[in-house]
């Protein structure tokens, strides 16, 4: 079991760190958004219980060691602009998933890939894990490409895995290893 309880990331521009009940409204902001949410695995939050019940599973999640949830926040401004997830962790082959959604004010300013990256340093020094995994709708380009700027490669497609409100949609599956990682031009 991990321990994450006190893990912060910081760069440049961003802090990212545990969710707090105070990151409510913000997190409502990102996931009630159809353009943020539309090619999520789940339809866009309608109630702000939704975020709070979020941030305490988060909460918890976190303090069990079954996976490592932050907010992305804009380090000059304190804004929470998104969340960033390690979870479906694998101990024996050490491997996890990754998970991410950015509020659309943030988009196009290179804050996700400076998150990811950052996370992806913790997640291969410190934890160890050996491989990471996303699943992207495959109609998200942009999401695609952020994933091939980081090093994850195309591994397949996995046909109508969800439904989300109604709508039969396929996974791209990505795939990250750690001497991948290691090997990247920096």
């Amino acid at each position: 079991m991990q321990m994450f309880e006190t893990t912060t990331f910081t760069t440049e521009r961003l802090r990212m760190r545990p969710l707090t009940a105070l990151d409510a409204a913000a997190l409502f902001e990102v996931f009630s958004d159809p353009e943020v949410m539309r090619y999520w695995s789940c339809a866009p939050w309608t109630e702000l219980k939704q975020a709070d019940e979020y941030i305490d599973n988060a909460t918890q999640d976190l303090a069990a060691g079954s996976m490592l949830r932050v907010a992305i926040e804009v380090a000059a401004s304190g804004k929470v602009v998104g969340q960033l997830a390690l979870h479906h962790f694998d101990e024996q082959n050490r491997r996890c998933e990754i998970g991410y959604a950015l509020g659309r004010a943030a988009w196009g300013k290179g804050y996700m890939t400076e998150a990811i990256t950052s996370m992806l340093d913790h997640a291969f020094a410190e934890l160890p894990l050996n491989r990471i995994e996303a699943d992207v709708d495959p109609r998200n380009a942009a999401s695609m490409q952020a994933l091939a700027r980081l090093g994850f490669v195309h591994e397949g497609l996995l046909r109508e895995r969800w439904i989300v409100a109604g709508e039969v949609c396929d996974t791209a599956f990505y795939g990250l290893l750690k001497s991948d990682w290691d090997a990247r031009p920096r």
